[in-house]
């Protein structure tokens, strides 16, 4: 999921209980029609640096669709602070879009509330078959064993951002592999004024992606195998005070940034006043704020020890953005249409390009354009050393609920207080307990 998304998903939890319930197979109606063959509306989520970038980016090609097809869809953007709980409510009411965006670590739980068209062989078949996607990309669309319950539409890994002229300046010939490397060259920094590591620690769905990442280096998970929540391990315990301690004890995330939620780390990034950044696909946001690609260079995120790879060595969780159909829409031979098109080549290139982001569409993704310097780490990391987050129908509760306990525990290392084990665990015990029973 784009993490230059601008706060925290919500409360979720008793929205999703009440979608499940109110949903009754995902509609009111008990699902699609073709009531209204001429229009779509569409809910796109806000993947460039304002929502009118993205209005500039999608206009021309939603146009270029009507003229093909005679359909007239209508945009909204809608920002990430909105998105997840219009798209509960719209479960819930049965109305909604006809077709959205979504996180992609929401698949599993919006796929729970019966709202979403059901992506099964023969819809596969209508957009030109499943084969034409990347299997990291699929890995997030749905639980397993069931029919996805989206569509791969932009892949994003996290990478680690550096300033060049910041690490000159230092005297630091490379950028780190592994966090006490970090921690290390960090010292540097601050001894020349600067700030080391850029976060957005009030951002709950930031906190859940680097925590996820932080917990498989250390050998654990949050949910057990069989889908039960299992947040006070002793690994994850160990992981989310590794990620808080990076401003608590290694004063490497600067105090201000418990505070951050709407990307304000990014552009201290691309003001200079940040030395590194962990982000997904930040090419065009660094860019729109005017930085220039010749001012920063683009590393794999740190590991515990070693380099990337698969168990304790992931280091990134399987980022991007899917495209649902709501199963009630008034068109839904338009909608599938309208996916078919997202998903061909020729667009996957144009709106993979405007975003910086990787297409999950295998014919473009191996298009020379993507072929570039910055693009050949992000496409290493899902190819070799990326995980998908839990693809249970409780997810979106798990980002609420341990997002929200992470961006406490920033609030309490950013007031000077003590961060122990027994207080990150307390912490999470909390979170776990506000979960739905099982």
């Amino acid at each position: 999921m784009r993490s230059i998304r601008a706060a925290a998903v919500g409360a979720v939890t008793m929205s999703l209980a009440l979608a499940a319930s109110a949903c009754g197979g995902g509609s009111s109606t008990g699902g699609g029609s073709n009531d209204s063959p001429k229009t779509l509306t569409y809910w796109a989520s806000n993947q460039g640096a304002s929502i009118e970038i993205d209005k500039k980016v999608l206009q021309p090609e939603l146009d270029k669709f009507q003229k093909q097809t005679g359909i007239k869809v209508k945009l909204e953007v809608v920002p990430w602070s909105d998105l997840l709980n219009r798209i509960l409510a719209a479960t819930t009411s049965g109305q909604g879009p006809d077709v959205l965006n979504i996180g992609n670590t929401w698949s599993a739980s919006l796929q729970a509330t019966g709202g979403l068209l059901p992506w099964d062989a023969k819809n596969f078949e209508k957009i030109g078959g499943k084969d034409r996607f990347v299997d990291s990309a699929l890995g997030s669309t749905g639980a397993e064993g069931k029919d996805p319950s989206s569509v791969p539409l932009y892949s994003m890994a996290y990478a680690l951002y550096y300033n060049k002229q910041i690490f000159a300046d230092a005297g630091i010939s490379k950028p780190p592999a592994t966090w006490d490397e970090l921690v290390a060259d960090g010292k540097k920094i601050r001894a020349k004024g600067k700030q080391v590591l850029g976060a957005e620690g009030a951002n709950v769905s930031e906190n859940i992606h680097h925590v996820f990442v932080f917990a498989k280096q250390h050998g654990a998970d949050f949910f057990t195998a069989d889908g039960k929540p299992d947040f006070t391990s002793d690994g994850t315990v160990a992981a989310v005070k590794q990620y808080v301690d990076l401003m608590a004890k290694d004063k490497a995330i600067p105090q201000g940034n418990a505070e951050y939620a709407q990307n304000q780390s990014v552009s201290d990034f691309a003001k200079g006043k940040t030395a590194m950044l962990l982000w997904q696909s930040a090419s065009s946001n660094l860019k729109s704020q005017g930085m220039s690609a010749d001012a920063y260079g683009i590393a794999p995120v740190p590991v515990r020890s070693g380099t990337p790879g698969t168990d304790a060595q992931v280091n990134s969780m399987v980022a991007g953005i899917n495209l649902a159909v709501f199963k009630n829409t008034h068109n839904l031979d338009g909608a599938t249409k309208f996916v078919k098109f997202m998903t061909s080549d020729e667009e996957q290139k144009i709106l993979n390009t405007a975003y910086t982001s990787i297409p999950p569409v295998k014919a473009a993704q191996e298009d020379p354009a993507f072929n570039t310097p910055d693009n050949a780490v992000l496409k290493e990391t899902l190819a070799t050393s990326a995980a998908a987050l839990p693809q249970v129908a409780d997810e979106s509760q798990f980002e609420t609920t341990v997002g929200t306990a992470v961006k406490e525990l920033f609030a309490d290392a950013a007031a000077g207080r003590t961060i122990t084990t027994e207080s990150v665990k307390a912490k999470l015990l909390k979170a776990q307990q506000q979960m739905p029973a099982k």
